[in-house]
């Protein structure tokens, strides 16, 4: 009789994502600026210094005292908002104002890491009320965001977690830990010169539309520079099906199982339910 041969399985394997400017075309947080106004959690005058802010970010990105600027800033400014408002303003806007700006290129490497077998991860500084329902409407299976303390459902203006630098890193070989995932094996995706600590976590490190410090960092260690430019809705990539609302995810997923194979990153979006860490 033949003894059954036993075949070790392979170790899991993720791809990491840093948000704003690599999967996105813009700060996932201040694109929401406006829609913060008029739900009347900020001012006009807030609402011209965000827009401010976010011309600086898309001109040149933001170095590492740019970035603590801004969340001193963002920090300050969100102190006694209701968190609860902000996820129903971000609920009621997101297919408005995040889904024309997710770069096509990214949203076909999420297709693509997803139909390898990989967990895709989204590793974002901005807030997790905001880049949650992101990673939910593009198909992430993980989100690793800051997170602002909160007290009688407000926000206090203090960070409980602020995921940038080397946290994205020590978040990423934490749940290497927890989910098995061979980080030699796994990809990171990123823009900016402060997320070299999670690039080199993995065995795949990717500079997607670098600023100047990546791009040199990028060149001489031969890793991969890759430009994302097409903005798409993800509905133009699949015509024939349509974006559900936020309260028929669930619904719509049982209808799509059958159309897994060519239905891509809606298919996930809708599918998948991401998990914060």
């Amino acid at each position: 009789m033949l003894t059954p041969v036993e075949i070790p399985s392979l170790p899991r394997t993720a791809a990491f994502f840093d948000l704003d400017k690599t999967v996105i075309a813009k700060s996932s947080t201040l694109t929401f600026g406006k829609s913060f106004y008029q739900g009347g959690l900020i001012n006009r005058r807030a609402v011209l210094r965000t827009a401010y802010a976010q011309f600086v970010y898309l001109a040149g990105g933001a170095d590492h005292d740019q970035m603590e600027r801004m969340r001193e800033y963002l920090s300050a400014l969100c102190r006694g908002w209701n968190v609860q408002q902000v996820r129903e303003i971000v609920a009621e806007t997101i297919h408005d104002l995040i889904d024309p700006i997710i770069y096509d290129e990214a949203a076909s490497l999420i297709e693509e890491h997803h139909l390898a077998g990989r967990d895709v991860v989204i590793v974002s500084t901005s807030g997790a009320e905001v880049v949650e329902p992101i990673g939910q409407l593009i198909g992430a299976d993980r989100v690793v965001a800051t997170r602002m303390v909160v007290e009688d459902g407000c926000f206090t203006g203090e960070v409980e977690y602020y995921a940038y630098g080397q946290t994205k890193a020590d978040a990423i070989a934490d749940l290497a830990k927890s989910e098995g995932y061979d980080l030699s094996r796994c990809y990171a995706y990123s823009d900016s010169a402060t997320d070299l600590p999670m690039l080199e976590t993995v065995g795949h490190p990717h500079a997607v539309n670098p600023d100047r410090a990546l791009r040199k960092e990028a060149l001489a260690r031969e890793w991969p520079v890759l430009s994302f430019s097409r903005p798409v809705r993800l509905k133009q990539r699949m015509p024939s099906l349509s974006m559900p609302s936020r309260p028929t995810i669930a619904v719509a997923a049982a209808a799509l199982t059958a159309a897994a194979a060519t239905a891509g990153v809606v298919w996930y979006a809708n599918k998948r339910r991401t998990r914060p860490v």
